[in-house]
């Protein structure tokens, strides 16, 4: 079977003898290879019969059972080529745009670049799983797209493990750093962890992660970028040339561009409905010296009630995207610029073209998640 391109989602699109698409992971467009028709559409890959002159040796001995990478076995200009592709290609088959413009892409390196990761427990056996499974691969040893001390950090929960102070309770944790300090959240558990474990694993409360707009705590449960490399130049793309009187961040988060975004507009509103988030922000926008108008609230409740139309919006939604509701309210207020950044490009797709009245000024593809099928866009659009 010849494989015809990437898709959305880290698989590969060919077609049986009969006709029929099934989708293929772990190939390369091009390449003929047999493969193990599944449930619904899905393939397990067997054998790469014809491999593609692209093909490269990933560098991961995990790779094709672990979940957490899709794209180790091509180069990575490659692979941004390829995203490039599936961007515009989502935006042509779920948002129905025709978008021919330029699709900047913006890189860093390829590997070692994740400051927060999430990991399964099993006994003794500590990993990700597999895609599409319930099935634990354990990693004896580094991950080769997490940062060193995310790895080191990694490596000691490995050694607790064994001792038998582990609560065999906790089903799985996330470890953060910002190269320094570590935070271990616990995610799965049938019940509570004490103080002492967190204290036993050396784990700090709240990261004061460090950027070029300056530094943010980040507590636990609190959302921040996962490319340690990439940070500074996703904030810049996304406000790059914004300025004026007013401008409203949605889904602020820690205040990552609402800081920024302060130092440019007279008066910024950050919007966020988590609680400890909430906290974050308000204590990172006090300490950089900024002011910053922090509404407490979820988005679509907060803009029900606005009436007056900011110089500029941002939202940074989460991978459901905006959704009707927001879109609506955004086109009854009608700023002359919006700039919307998306980690998932489908929802954006649906998003941009539900925002009649708006059309793209320019799309920015941020490759925050290498190896992986995962994308980041920035999309400012303007008022026609």
């Amino acid at each position: 079977m010849s494989i015809e391109k990437w898709v959305y989602g880290g698989d590969a699109l060919a077609r049986l003898p009969d006709g029929r698409v099934v989708l293929a992971p772990f190939v390369l467009p091009g390449e003929r290879a047999r493969i193990d028709v599944k449930e619904a559409v899905h393939a397990d890959l067997i054998e790469v019969l014809t491999p593609a002159a692209e093909r490269v040796t990933p560098p991961c001995p995990h790779f094709g059972r672990c979940g957490g990478c899709q794209y180790q076995h091509a180069p990575y200009e490659f692979q941004l080529e390829r995203k490039v592709e599936i961007l515009r290609e989502q935006l042509r088959r779920v948002g129905k745009i025709a978008y021919q413009g330029t699709i900047e892409v913006v890189s860093g390196p390829p590997f070692g670049y994740r400051n927060r990761a999430q990991f399964h427990i099993a006994g003794e056996r500590i990993g990700y799983m597999a895609a599409r499974s319930h099935e634990l691969v354990a990693l004896p040893g580094d991950c080769p797209i997490a940062s060193p001390r995310l790895n080191r950090a990694l490596a000691a929960i490995r050694e607790r493990l064994s001792d038998p102070r582990f609560p065999r309770f906790v089903r799985s944790i996330e470890l953060f750093t910002n190269e320094t300090e570590v935070q271990v959240n616990v995610l799965e558990t049938d019940r509570p962890v004490a103080r002492w474990f967190y204290e036993w694993c050396e784990s700090t409360v709240a990261i004061e992660y460090g950027t070029g707009s300056g530094t943010f705590r980040v507590s636990p449960r609190s959302f921040f970028q996962v490319n340690r490399f990439l940070v500074d130049q996703l904030v810049e793309r996304a406000l790059e040339g914004s300025a004026g009187e007013s401008a409203l961040d949605l889904y602020s988060g820690v205040g990552l561009f609402a800081v920024p975004l302060a130092r440019r507009f007279k008066t910024v509103t950050a919007v966020e409905a988590g609680s400890s988030t909430v906290r974050d922000l308000v204590v990172n926008a006090e300490r950089s010296g900024v002011e910053v108008r922090v509404e407490p609230s979820r988005v679509e409740d907060y803009l029900t009630k606005l009436t007056a139309t900011p110089d500029f919006v941002l939202a940074d939604p989460p991978r459901a995207g905006l959704g009707k509701s927001v879109a609506g309210h955004l086109m009854r207020l009608a700023p002359a610029r919006l700039t919307i950044v998306s980690c998932d490009p489908a929802t954006l797709a649906r998003d941009i073209a539900a925002l009649a009245g708006y059309e793209i000024e320019r799309l920015i593809l941020i490759d925050l998640f290498p190896q992986t099928y995962h994308l980041e866009t920035v999309a400012r659009l303007q008022k026609h």
